[in-house]
């Protein structure tokens, strides 16, 4: 593929809900700009940006992909993103080097979860859209009331430029309200003509209406217009390009990915409104007390920012590229600005799906891939040495489900952590937690799917077999009441014996204070040096835990008194000593269970509240209250036991029909209620 200049290029990422038909569209976007010569399917697997086998045998996109075409002298580097809600991860990446965001509704199923959350991202990126209605060829498709619903969630700012020709089986084209001509596929091939009689006055009507919309946003056309100067349509065009860049206008556009029915008039649109990388504001970082302003400067210092990384068992690692600044050369040699490190791109390539074209150069607002770079990660800004730019992290979601990992063998357990560090690399929205209190190997996800496929990766991609089991939670014992007790460690062996006594005193302190250990030894009882053995003793036990076999919190031990023997006496044996004197104490101090409980915030619409408060409740949750948040919806706070929550993106997911969302954070620890404990302390000892 040849260099296009900067003004040439568009960066566009197609997004929306899971079934909406992305990866269809992409697949036909490719077909009508002659980059491949037939069109694949999600069902047989054969689509150019679904090419794992796991998403082959699910059916849906699992994680981006690139797919660049040319189109009318101009370079699409389309960005195909998945719309299942486990991998929004890759959605909030695109959108970060995306200069246009593409939204993929279907016209009978209309907006939905994922079509929504998605809009929130682009906003706060402040990124601009544009709507593109799929499958009106099916049957129970609306154009009408999808315009409806997308106005009802989105604004006013919705503007359909096309009206879609004949319903369901009978759509064969697209009425353009710019220029008043009509596009029939009944060859195939698009075929300019005029608008159908029937429905000419309503074309009139909304073309007016897009005409009206569009002239208000500047005072001399307006002014024009209303002196009966009716623009042109480049001047039309050219206005609303401005309010799309400005991310004020939507255009809506009609099609049938699978037709392939107007998706070259959508490429046609992306090239003629669409925001080239100039059109984009300066991205804006703060350098020591100094603002640097950095555009899509193709003869700039060369920056780069890395979105997006894949593990390619054969390959290495392979590095996707937003060129921000600057244009790259093979064998450039630039600075990662979070290492430190010196990295070579010794070539350069562009990606469609999985394949690789070798290329020349790439300007600034281009979108490359380069194999082999050592020290860099997703998220990273390669620099001049001397210009150490670095440029924000891609914000994701944090993860809300875990299940802990073990190695099927040996010597899967050898290549385990090698194995875990690079699929973690190629997916930053996956988090490792090494639980030293419950020892286990937690990996944290966006939801059931995105673990399992993970585990699929593993084996496949790394030859590494895991099987999983449930997260432990990590409880814990105390005391409620003050004890004393003696612990006497006595070995006689054929040499030197083993003595030493501890006596101590047990006492609950407040929640939260841990480990309190006191020295009150007088008259020399237990000689000094061995004093700090008993404290390790004690320790020691605690953290193998206590009556209940849970670790010990939130106690204070005193050392009052104790024997020793000038002999036989030992660190060893004092250690021991302080050992059998703690377990003492514990049978005696009314030893109680502690479990976890978390902060949870539930982001839910309306309609749901009553349902997720409920649930909570029945969850041992403690509902904190309520506020509506800025979007509409309400947001539901409560503290609720960890062990209760543990599978909770599961359940919100079905209770909500997957539109509520949450976030937890640790709070504090509190008994458990008598009934519970003795279960808990049975399956542990399962």
């Amino acid at each position: 593929m040849k260099v296009f200049p900067p003004e040439k290029i568009r960066n566009v990422a197609l997004v929306g809900h899971s079934g909406a038909g992305k990866t269809t569209l992409a697949e036909a976007l490719l077909y009508r700009a002659g980059t491949i010569k037939r069109l694949g399917t999600v069902e047989e697997g054969t689509t150019i940006t679904d090419f794992d086998p796991e998403e082959h045998a699910r059916g849906m996109s699992l994680g981006l992909a690139l797919a660049p075409f040319e189109w009318r002298g101009h370079k699409i580097n389309l960005i195909d993103t998945p719309g299942y809600a486990d991998f929004v991860g890759d959605v909030h990446a695109a959108m970060r080097v995306a200069d246009l965001a593409v939204f993929v509704v279907d016209a009978v199923d209309g907006v939905e979860v994922q079509t929504e959350y998605a809009w929130r991202i682009a906003e706060e990126n402040r990124l601009p859209r544009m709507v593109f209605i799929n499958k009106l060829d099916k049957e129970r498709s609306s154009y009408d009331r999808t315009l409806t619903q997308l106005r009802d969630r989105f604004g006013a700012g919705i503007a359909p430029i096309e009206l879609p020709i004949g319903e369901h089986a009978e759509f064969h084209g697209v009425a353009d309200l710019f220029r008043d001509k009509a596009y029939i596929y009944d060859s195939g091939q698009a075929e300019e003509g005029e608008i159908p009689e029937e429905m000419a006055d309503r074309e009139h009507e909304v073309h007016d209406n897009l005409v009206e919309g569009i002239v208000v946003a500047d005072d001399e056309m307006l002014e024009r217009y209303l002196d009966g100067d009716v623009p042109s349509t480049d001047e039309l065009e050219n206005t609303m390009a401005i309010g799309i860049a400005d991310a004020t206008v939507f255009p809506m556009v009609y099609g049938a990915a699978l037709g392939p029915i107007a998706v070259d008039r959508l490429a046609d649109f992306i090239v003629e409104l669409g925001p080239a990388p100039t059109d984009r504001p300066p991205i804006v970082i703060e350098v020591g007390d100094e603002l640097i302003e950095i555009e899509s400067d193709a003869s700039g210092d060369p920056l780069v920012f890395v979105f997006n990384t894949i593990a390619d068992p054969y390959v290495g690692q392979i590095s996707l590229l937003r060129v921000r600044s600057g244009t790259l050369k093979p064998d450039l040699t630039l600075t990662n600005s979070r290492t430190g490190t010196d990295e070579r791109l010794a070539k350069l390539a562009t990606m469609t799906g999985k394949e690789t074209e070798l290329v020349d150069a790439a300007p600034a607002g281009d979108i490359v891939a380069v194999a082999k770079l050592t020290h860099t990660a997703t998220g990273d800004t390669l620099a001049p040495k001397h210009k150490p730019v670095r440029l924000p992290n891609i914000q994701r979601p944090s993860p809300v489900l875990a299940t802990a990992l073990v190695a099927k063998t040996q010597a899967d357990d050898d290549k385990l952590g090698t194995a875990l560090h690079r699929i973690l690399a190629e997916d930053p929205a996956l988090e490792l937690e090494l639980n030293a209190e419950t020892n286990q190997t937690l990996l944290k996800g966006m939801g059931e799917t995105h673990l399992l496929i993970t585990i699929e990766r593993l084996e496949r991609k790394f030859g590494v077999g895991v099987v999983t089991e449930p997260v432990r939670v990590a409880y814990r014992e105390t005391v409620t009441r003050s004890t004393a007790a003696e612990g006497k460690y006595k070995k006689q062996t054929g040499g030197h014996g083993q003595y030493g006594v501890a006596s101590i005193k047990l006492a609950p302190t407040a929640r939260g204070e841990g480990f309190e250990f006191s020295d009150e030894i007088k008259g020399g009882s237990i000689p000094r040096q061995f004093i700090p053995a008993v404290e390790k003793g004690i320790a020691e036990t605690m953290a193998e835990g206590g009556v209940r076999g849970f670790p010990v919190v939130d106690v204070k031990v005193s050392l009052v008194d104790g024997k020793y023997h000038s002999v036989d006496s030992s660190e060893m044996s004092f250690r021991q000593a302080g050992r059998l004197a703690l377990r003492a104490a514990m049978e005696q101090a009314r030893p109680i269970l502690l479990e976890p409980v978390s902060k949870i915030e539930v982001t839910v619409p309306s309609d749901y509240q009553g349902d997720v408060m409920g649930d909570l409740s029945g969850r041992r949750g403690q509902l904190q209250g309520n506020e509506a948040t800025e979007n509409g919806q309400q947001m539901i706070t409560a503290l609720v036991p960890t062990s209760e929550i543990l599978n909770y993106a599961i359940d919100l997911r079905s209770i909500t029909q997957g539109w509520g969302h949450f976030q937890t954070t640790h709070d504090h620890y509190q008994e458990v209620p008598a009934h519970m404990a003795d279960q808990i302390s049975a399956g542990k000892d399962d």
